[in-house]
């Protein structure tokens, strides 16, 4: 089953490759939705990535929760569901 992991505290020239080329290491990458800033067009420092499977998400999590990219110290965790506003 497809999981959804949630990429924070990334530098903002951390890009979709980047985050591709990281994760597929821990398995399938199904998706990656770089958040973007609509006014300024820039990223805004986080990201989701989905892995096709439960296992290569908690292998992704084991890999590159508390690594260093960029100067930044990601965190990465299971996505929570988005709350109604």
């Amino acid at each position: 089953m497809e999981t959804r992991l949630y990429i924070g505290n990334m530098s903002h020239e951390t890009t979709e490759q980047d985050l591709r080329t990281m994760f597929s290491e821990a398995g399938t990458v199904e998706s990656i939705d770089v958040i973007m800033d609509r006014q300024t067009e820039k990223p805004k420092g986080f990201a989701f990535v989905t892995m096709s499977s439960e296992d290569e998400a908690e292998k992704a999590i084991n890999m590159f929760n508390a690594k260093d990219v960029k100067e930044q110290t990601l965190k990465v965790n299971i996505a929570k569901p988005r709350e109604v506003r």
